[in-house]
């Protein structure tokens, strides 16, 4: 429990952002600006998802995990205080990703060997990837619908939605100290070069069966979050840092409510599950393409749905093809570059943006190439079961 309430208050921190980009908008901040922001944590996850699990592996899970609701606070309480400098929030955004990171990377596989003998009754194959899975979609989920409420119509819109993370990150780096190690420190480890490749990464269905999925796990989530409230501005003046928070939540309440469904459906060596996730992906493109050509209300809160159940479902699928795929020694590395690439989708709706103000390519086309895209990605699954 101190592990999952650790990775959800980090996942509350790293996503309480995403509803108050209208905010910043409307407040006078560049759009391209704002979504670069959004991008930025990135800089922060990728290098804690490569480096800190095959570090965990290496050094062990609690000293890599224990200090992550700690940072993740300080993200939060740079947020909170530099609304007014894109610099302090630039280095908030960035610590959150450090934090996330290694909540995804390090904290999902210590929540999955938690999740077995000897520390836990014999269970359900995948359960572990499951309460992973759940406690980051919660997080996202949760946290963004707080921020979003505190930010239309509580005090101090800039900062209270921030600082109520700070006290949760600090509860959990409480909680998270009574959790028992579950690896074994390398008495006299390689080279840490050595150890940080990841040779599983060349398994065959990782290739091309999770990396497909990990492409438009967070691309979803962008698109329906992060572009779609933005374009739908003019149409819910009246709130619309409550109305990005509602897409937000509908999203992830989505993404989160399948997940439990999601292992039930997934049979070990078929793709079924992943291919199921890659349709509604298609699906949910395809809506958002019609949402900004027509600036549609129901149309926009379908496509959050189709979104969200196609994150919701791509990131179990992808979490189970890795436990099947990683060995001990290399689960952690294998979550790491998962993760990596699929947050490279949060970079989507930056160079939409400067597409959109450079080139005047409207968003229906880009979303229109996007759903041709998401197809060619479940042709590349379909193959794979034929090979």
């Amino acid at each position: 429990m101190g592990v999952a309430a650790a990775i959800f208050a980090i996942a509350w921190g790293g996503n309480e952002f995403t509803p108050l980009l209208v905010m910043y908008k409307r407040d006078g901040l560049p759009v391209t600006t704002v979504d670069l922001l959004l991008f930025e944590y990135v800089l922060g996850i990728v290098p804690a998802l490569l480096i800190g699990g095959p570090l965990s592996d290496r050094y062990g899970r609690r000293p890599l995990m224990r200090p992550a609701p700690l940072i993740a606070a300080a993200g939060s309480l740079l947020l909170a205080f530099g609304s007014s400098s894109v610099p302090m929030l630039s280095a908030g955004r960035v610590l959150s990703g450090v934090a996330l990171g290694l909540a995804m990377a390090v904290g999902s596989s210590w929540l999955k060997e938690l999740s077995q003998p000897p520390y836990a009754a014999e269970s359900a194959s995948g359960i572990g990837a499951r309460r992973s899975a759940m406690s980051l979609t919660g997080g996202f989920g949760v946290g963004a619908g707080v921020a979003g409420v505190l930010a239309q119509w509580g005090p101090w819109p800039n900062t209270l939605p921030y600082l109520i993370n700070v006290a949760l990150c600090v509860v959990a780096a409480v909680l998270i100290f009574r959790a028992p190690e579950t690896t074994v420190p390398q008495a006299n480890p390689p080279r840490l070069i050595d150890d940080l490749k990841v040779p599983a990464a060349g398994h065959q269905r990782f290739r091309l069966v999770a990396l497909p999925l990990a492409l438009w796990l967070f691309t979803c989530s962008a698109t329906a979050y992060a572009i779609m409230p933005t374009l739908m501005m003019p149409k819910v003046q009246g709130a619309p840092i409550a109305f990005s928070a509602l897409i937000t939540v509908i999203t992830l309440g989505f993404g989160f409510a399948i997940q439990s469904v999601a292992r039930r459906i997934d049979r070990p060596g078929s793709i079924r599950l992943p291919a199921l996730a890659l349709s509604l992906v298609i699906c949910g493109m395809a809506l958002a393409a019609a949402a900004s050509a027509t600036l549609t209300l129901w149309l926009t809160i379908a496509t959050a749905i189709a979104l969200g159940l196609g994150f919701g479902i791509g990131m179990v699928a992808g979490l189970l093809e890795i436990e099947r795929i990683a060995g001990p020694s290399d689960l952690a590395g294998l979550n790491a570059v998962f993760y990596a690439v699929s947050y490279l989708g949060f970079g989507v709706p930056a160079v939409m943006a400067m597409l959109h103000d450079g080139t005047g390519v409207t968003y229906s086309v880009m979303f229109t190439v996007m759903t041709i895209a998401a197809a060619g990605c479940l042709a590349v699954v379909a193959r794979s079961r034929r090979g």
